[in-house]
C-alpha cells in the first residue's frame, strides 16, 4: 500500500551538482529536504564530467577575460549580467567545494608553495579550469553525496522518477503555484503524491534525444518537459551542443574523451595521420565546441570515413598517464594505448545550452518553481557553451536559488492536502515493446535530421514524424500503467519537439545551430526574449484530468 502522503519544505528533483549543492546550501539551514533520483543516487551527467570546472584564480588571468571569453563562444546570445555574476562567483563556489573535501588536482610551484593546478580548454585564452585530475565530476559528486548522506534534513529518494508536477491550476485553484509533484517509485510500482512549499528542478540534459551521445541514460529531458506541461517557458532549445570527441568503439560509444586533452596539446587528425582544425579556425583544436565538432562532421562526411583520430602520443608517457589516468585505464581496457597510438573520435550530443526560462535568482516563471544546471537557460551560455562553464553554472544557481528560497519560504504558503493519483480507468501494458521502438526511431531521426548540421527539409521530416509519435505516445501513457521507460520517452518526444520548433524558428546560423538554408548569421534576427517558445495550456493528461 501506498504510504503516507509526505511533505517537505523543498523538494529537489534531480541529485547531480546542482540537486545536491541546492539541498545541502539548505538543509545547512534547517529545512527540511527531499532529493528525487530516478536511479541510483550518483547516476548523473555529473559523475561522468571529466574536464573541470572554470574559475578565475590565476594571477595573469581576470573576470573580465573569462567574461569576454565566454561572451565570444556564446555568439552573441548569452544575457552579460548572467554571464558576470557567474564568473564572479567562480573562487567562492570553489572555496565552498574544498571545505566539502573535494580533492581538486594540486600542483607545486616554483616557490614551493601547493596550488590548485589549472588547465586549459576549447574558447578560453588563460588557464582556468580546476580539476581532479580527469574524473572531476566523480570526484564532485561523490563527495556531495557522502555528506548528502549524512545529514539529517536531506531524505534521500533514489529510484524515484516523478510523473508530473501538480499546480494549483491542475487542482482546479485560480494560481499556477507548484505544490509537489506525483512521484513513481518505480522499485515498488506505484505513484505517490509529493508535497512541498517549493520545488527546484535539477534534472540535467536531454541529450538522449539523440542515437549517440556522451550523456548517460538518464538525460531525457525530464525537468524540461516537466515545467512546459506546468506552463514555463523554454528557450533556446536549438542549441544542442555536440561534443567533438567521443570515443569511437563498438563497446564504449558513451565514453568521452575530455577537451582537456586537446588543451593539454591532442591534435585532431585525418586517417592518414594529416592535422585539418587550421583550415576551420585559427585556434586550431582550442576553438569552441561548435566549430570544432562541425569541422569533424565535415571531414567525416566530405572523406566518408567512420571517424577522425585525436592524439597526444607526442607527450611524455608519464605526462599523459598522470594528468589522463582515468581515460588511459578506459583505452587499454579496448586495447587502445593513447600514450602511442591516437583515439578514434567522432562528435556526440553532448549537452542542452537551452531549457527551463530563470532569472538570476533561478526562478521559473511558475510560482514555486526553481531550475538550476543544465535544466535552466539562465543566459550563460547564448548559442554556445564554453568548455567547463557547466559545472559552473550548476554551483552558483545553487548558491543563488539556495539564498532565493531561504529569503522567501517562510512566506510560502503550505501545500494543500494532494490527491492520490488515480489508475481506476488504466492496466498493464501488454506491449512493451511499442516503448522501445518509438524510442529508437525517435532518436534515430533526431540523429538524422536535427544534427550538427540542418536543414529546413530534414526539419520538417523531424516535425512531421514526431507529431506521430506524440500521439502514440500520448495514447499509450492514457491506457496503461505509468514505467519509468514510459514517462522518459514522453518526456523525451515533448524535448525532441521543442528542439525541432525551435530550429525551425530561427532562420540563421549562430553557434550551435547551423543550417545549409541559412548559413549566416544574422543580427536582424529576433533576440533570444522573443524567439522563447510561448507556455501552452495545461496538459489533457490524467492527473489534469481527475487529479489523480
Amino acid at each position: 500500500m501506498p504510504k503516507p502522503i509526505p511533505s517537505f519544505d523543498v523538494l529537489i528533483i534531480g541529485s547531480g551538482a546542482s540537486g545536491l549543492s541546492l539541498a545541502l546550501r539548505l538543509a545547512d539551514q534547517g529545512y527540511q529536504i527531499a532529493v528525487l533520483s530516478k536511479v541510483a543516487l550518483s547516476e548523473g551527467s555529473t559523475l561522468y564530467a571529466q574536464g573541470g570546472v572554470s574559475a578565475v584564480l590565476d594571477a595573469q588571468d581576470s573576470l573580465e577575460s573569462h567574461i569576454q571569453d565566454t561572451l565570444i563562444a556564446g555568439a552573441g546570445l548569452c544575457r552579460p549580467e548572467t554571464v558576470r555574476l557567474v564568473v564572479s562567483h567562480g573562487k567562492e563556489c570553489i572555496d565552498w567545494l574544498l571545505d566539502r573535501g573535494v580533492p581538486f588536482t594540486e600542483v607545486q610551484s616554483e616557490d614551493g608553495s601547493v596550488q590548485l593546478h589549472l588547465t586549459r580548454e576549447g574558447g578560453h585564452t588563460h588557464r582556468r579550469v580546476v580539476h581532479a585530475a580527469d574524473a572531476t565530476g566523480r570526484a564532485i559528486e561523490t563527495s556531495l553525496e557522502k555528506h548528502a548522506r549524512q545529514h539529517g534534513n536531506i531524505k534521500l529518494y533514489e529510484h524515484h522518477n516523478v510523473v508530473d508536477l501538480i499546480t494549483e491550476h491542475k487542482l482546479g485553484g485560480v494560481g499556477n503555484r507548484v505544490v509537489g509533484a506525483y512521484v513513481l517509485d518505480s522499485r515498488r510500482h506505484f505513484v505517490v503524491p509529493m508535497a512541498a512549499k517549493i520545488v527546484a528542478l535539477a534534472t540535467g540534459g536531454a541529450c538522449k534525444a539523440y542515437l549517440y551521445t556522451s550523456n548517460p541514460d538518464v538525460s531525457t529531458g525530464d525537468g524540461i518537459a516537466l515545467a512546459w506541461r506546468a506552463g514555463a517557458r523554454v528557450a533556446n532549445m536549438e542549441f544542442i551542443q555536440f561534443h567533438p570527441t567521443c570515443l569511437y568503439h563498438p563497446l564504449a560509444r558513451s565514453f568521452l574523451i575530455t577537451e582537456a586533452l586537446r588543451g593539454e596539446g591532442g591534435r585532431l587528425l585525418l586517417p592518414d595521420g594529416t592535422p585539418f582544425m587550421q583550415r576551420f579556425d585559427p585556434r586550431g583544436e582550442l576553438a569552441p565546441r561548435d566549430i570544432v565538432a562541425r569541422a569533424i562532421d565535415h571531414e567525416i562526411k566530405r572523406l566518408g570515413i567512420d571517424c577522425v583520430y585525436l592524439d597526444i602520443s607526442h607527450k611524455p608517457p608519464e605526462f599523459v598517464r598522470e594528468h589522463f589516468p582515468t581515460i588511459h585505464a578506459k583505452l587499454l581496457e579496448l586495447g587502445i594505448d593513447m600514450t602511442s597510438q591516437p583515439i578514434p573520435v567522432v562528435p556526440a550530443a553532448h549537452y542542452t545550452c537551452g531549457g527551463v526560462v530563470t532569472d538570476l535568482s533561478a526562478r521559473t516563471d511558475v510560482p514555486g518553481l526553481y531550475a538550476v544546471g543544465e535544466v535552466a537557460c539562465t543566459g550563460l551560455h547564448g548559442a554556445n557553451r564554453m568548455a567547463s562553464n557547466s559545472l559552473l553554472e550548476c554551483l552558483v544557481f545553487a548558491k543563488q536559488a539556495a539564498e532565493d528560497i531561504a529569503a522567501c519560504i517562510e512566506d510560502a504558503p503550505s501545500p494543500p492536502t494532494l490527491p492520490p493519483w488515480d489508475e481506476s480507468k488504466v492496466s498493464d501494458s501488454d506491449e512493451e515493446v511499442v516503448v522501445t521502438h518509438n524510442w529508437l526511431e525517435l532518436r534515430r531521426f533526431m540523429w538524422d535530421y536535427v544534427g550538427i548540421v540542418r536543414t529546413n527539409k530534414r526539419l520538417q521530416r523531424a516535425l512531421r514524424r514526431v507529431e506521430l509519435l506524440k500521439g502514440e505516445i500520448a495514447e499509450y501513457y492514457g491506457n496503461f500503467r505509468v514505467t519509468s521507460d514510459l514517462l522518459e520517452l514522453r518526456n523525451l518526444v515533448t524535448v525532441a519537439e521543442l528542439i525541432i520548433r525551435s530550429a525551425l524558428q530561427r532562420k540563421e546560423s549562430r553557434g550551435l545551430h547551423f543550417t545549409l538554408d541559412y548559413p549566416e548569421t544574422d543580427d536582424q534576427q529576433p533576440p533570444q526574449d522573443t524567439l522563447m517558445t510561448p507556455a501552452p495550456p495545461v496538459a489533457n493528461t490524467r492527473e489534469a484530468e481527475s487529479g489523480g
